[in-house]
């Protein structure tokens, strides 16, 4: 019966509240409009997080586990002001060709792929791509990006690296934009100038950290870096260790190769970074906590907008019904019902713009996942804190009103006029 009874007193206060959202739409429409940014800021943000996070265990899990990267700098968040003291890193040596050569050689890698990056013009007849991404990479790309199937043709041999080649291999993107519905296949391109056969279509799966859908090409690194200008300041090092050699004793195995090049000394520091997936992913971490951060500030703004509103529009209800509240004490209400009845009609208001929030924001969401390589998809742990926040604000900013109505006297209330 206790039960029927609340039950009665959540939908009478819920009818109320829309009674109240009609006779007040102004008011109403600014504390849903608060609560509905909040909200709405908390979906896309969390949609789109989500669905990066996803993009980057994929692009991880196909790079393989064990596979580390040498990099001329490290990755680091402190802070350089161009002194050595703070800023070692600066000085460390350009890695170059001999080095992935160097780490390629050793028995426990299984594949070291050197690659660089630069921006170029691309064109095919009348059809131009300008500031396209060329990727100079060595034979053995193969072996450690897996994030694409290479058809139809083929990649390029150690043969034609070691001759500095001009064969390319384009993406799909590229493909469609240059060629249209034509086979691409032994067509001739010019890169900067320079004229390129086409040996191989690669279809790369759009991701966050690839960049999702757009033009690229491959060429041999010794091509880049003898036919393109390439400069070995861009180059990174991907190594994959054997099977059965731990990821440790591999890494410990290029530390020593590395160091025997560069000519240190057993006292001095590494003038060179290997990077970890796991350091990858604790630096991804920290830059989109940042991101996390902002989502909560602007949502915790939003919400606090629309917890004003709900304060400004009880307060009215309060006095509008004054003697409406004294005649429900006079029939026996009490405090606790009245109390009860008035946070209802706020946590409507407030569940409302939470609705609204997430109705638009799946639809940004969708919009995302469609327009853009980042797949954005609502966590159920996002909707679920969207609507406890909305419902928390309306219990918090409706408490005062509510208590002040609670208070009232029945026979002051029902001389109010």
């Amino acid at each position: 019966m206790a039960t029927r009874f609340r039950g009665f007193v959540v939908l009478e206060g819920v009818m109320i509240a829309l009674d109240s959202i009609r006779a007040n739409r102004v008011r109403a429409a600014l504390t849903i409009l608060g609560v509905a940014v909040g909200v709405f800021v908390v979906v896309v943000i969390s949609a789109a997080i989500h669905g990066i996070n996803t993009s980057v265990a994929r692009d991880f899990e196909k790079a393989g586990p064990k596979t580390f990267f040498l990099s001329r700098y490290p990755i680091t968040f402190e802070n350089c002001d161009g002194t050595d003291d703070t800023c070692k890193w600066l000085h460390n040596p350009r890695l170059n060709f001999g080095d992935a050569r160097a780490i390629d050689g050793l028995p426990s890698i299984r594949a070291a792929e050197a690659q660089l990056g630069m921006s170029k013009e691309v064109r095919y007849m009348d059809r131009d791509l300008s500031s396209t991404q060329v990727i100079g990479a060595t034979s053995n790309w193969t072996i450690i990006d897996h994030a694409g199937d290479l058809y139809p043709g083929r990649s390029f041999t150690d043969a034609e690296e070691a001759n500095g080649a001009k064969v390319v291999i384009v993406n799909d993107e590229m493909a469609t934009k240059l060629f249209g519905d034509s086979d691409p296949l032994d067509k001739m391109v010019s890169i900067s100038n320079v004229p390129f056969r086409v040996i191989g279509v690669y279809h790369y799966a759009a991701s966050f950290l690839s960049g999702g859908n757009r033009p690229r090409a491959i060429v041999p690194f010794e091509t880049a870096y003898r036919a393109l200008n390439a400069s070995y300041a861009n180059i990174g090092i991907a190594i994959m260790p054997r099977d059965e050699v731990t990821r440790d004793d591999a890494m410990d195995d290029v530390i020593a190769t590395m160091r025997a090049r560069h000519g240190l000394r057993p006292a001095q520091e590494n003038n060179f970074a290997l990077i970890t997936q796991d350091k990858l992913m604790e630096t991804y971490n920290k830059v989109f906590g940042m991101f996390f951060l902002v989502m909560i500030v602007l949502s915790a703004i939003g919400l606090l907008v629309g917890g004003v509103g709900v304060i400004a529009i009880m307060m009215i209800s309060v006095t509008e019904r004054t003697r409406e509240i004294g005649v429900r004490k006079a029939l026996g209400a009490t405090r606790a019902t009245i109390l009860w009845q008035f946070l209802v009609e706020a946590v409507t208001l407030t569940g409302i713009g939470a609705v609204i929030g997430l109705l638009f924001g799946g639809l940004v969401s969708v919009i995302i996942a469609h327009a853009t390589p980042i797949k954005a998809s609502i966590p159920p742990l996002a909707i679920a804190a969207a609507l406890g926040a909305s419902a928390i604000t309306g219990v918090i900013f409706g408490m005062l009103p509510a208590m002040r109505a609670s208070r009232l006297d029945p026979v002051d209330a029902l001389r109010y006029e």
